[in-house]
């Protein structure tokens, strides 16, 4: 019988209980803006991109979950009772020009994305809205799917976790997923839109934005350079990252769901090892591990660039703002 496994970052239908996993062990960590796995090191900015983490351990599928629970925070001190001398109660006179406290502004809701009619659907997709995540099937028709997700944002707020587009607020991050999503709408959405270059509205070229730049940054430690690329809404299946063979270059073509476009060849300040080099694509960025070949420290990324003279960071990267 076919079940699902529960394991945080897999989440597949299996029927062989000695089938490979991939999963979190650790539970979810926020701080300060910041998300990630207590289990993994990669910390991010934005809900989708921690999402889109890669997981980091090997087993067996489960439907038991047996994540550690957060460890409990420390009962703060009962406060010392201090002795308040008795005064007679200061009325306040609330006129109607009195201005209510400023609220915090609602961050806006991502786009609502649909599927090109003509779209190519792979067997394995699921959809892509927020809280809907149902994989494709064949034997239903896409006008009788019926998508139940979150058009709005995750709110986490004071350790209350929720969505911006309804009320309900829940405390753990396994009851914040199971929220069940408060819209409904017909078919899903599985890839998203696609670039056009050409055959626009009445036969007219749509052109894409072509970049001559994106705003990027690295950091290294003894073995490695990681760099990212800073670029939103990469089409992950057509976007092409090559590690040249020699080890010195780097091919990107990156476009994205909105027009734009990054193509370039990154000449490197140091060879690198291709073979143990990787990369991978989040909803705001590119981001290179490139493993380095002799160990050398990086004043640049690039080989036609001048140092700065600035000292470059070894070890961990630290916070984005």
């Amino acid at each position: 019988m076919a079940q699902k496994c529960v394991h945080k970052g897999c989440g597949k239908t299996f029927t062989d209980p000695e089938e490979e996993c991939t999963y979190h062990p650790g539970p979810p960590e926020f701080h300060e803006g910041q998300k990630g796995w207590k289990c993994c090191k990669p910390r991010v900015l934005t809900f989708d991109e921690f999402l889109a983490i890669p997981p980091c351990t090997k087993g067996k599928h489960s439907t038991v979950d047996d994540t550690p629970a957060p460890a409990p925070k420390p009962e703060p001190a009962a406060p010392t009772p201090v002795s308040v001398p008795v005064t007679k109660p200061l009325a306040l006179s609330l006129g109607s020009n009195q201005q209510p406290s400023p609220s915090t502004p609602k961050p806006e809701p991502p786009e609502d994305e649909s599927d090109d009619p003509d779209a190519e659907i792979p067997p394995t997709a699921t959809c892509k809205r927020r809280g809907c995540g149902k994989a494709c099937d064949d034997n239903i028709p896409r006008d009788e799917e019926e998508c139940v997700y979150h058009p709005g944002v995750p709110l986490f707020h004071e350790g209350s976790k929720g969505w911006t587009c309804c009320k309900r607020r829940v405390l753990e991050f396994d009851e914040f997923m199971k929220i069940e999503g408060c819209k409904r709408r017909k078919g899903h959405c599985y890839v998203g839109k696609k670039n056009k270059a050409s055959g626009g509205t009445n036969g007219t070229a749509t052109a894409e934005e072509m970049l001559s730049t994106v705003r990027n940054d690295f950091y290294q430690t003894p073995t490695s350079v990681i760099v990212s690329f800073y670029l939103k809404k990469i089409v992950k299946e057509e976007a092409k990252v090559e590690f040249n063979d020699s080890g010195l270059e780097i091919d990107l073509d990156l476009p994205t769901s909105d027009g734009k476009r990054f193509t370039g060849t990154i000449p490197l300040f140091a060879p690198i090892d291709p073979e143990k080099s990787q990369f991978k694509i989040m909803g705001t960025k590119l981001e290179l591990e490139l493993a380095k070949k002799d160990g050398t420290s990086w004043s640049t990324l690039r080989s036609d660039e001048k140092g700065t003279g600035e000292r470059i960071q070894v070890g961990r990267a630290g916070r984005m703002v």
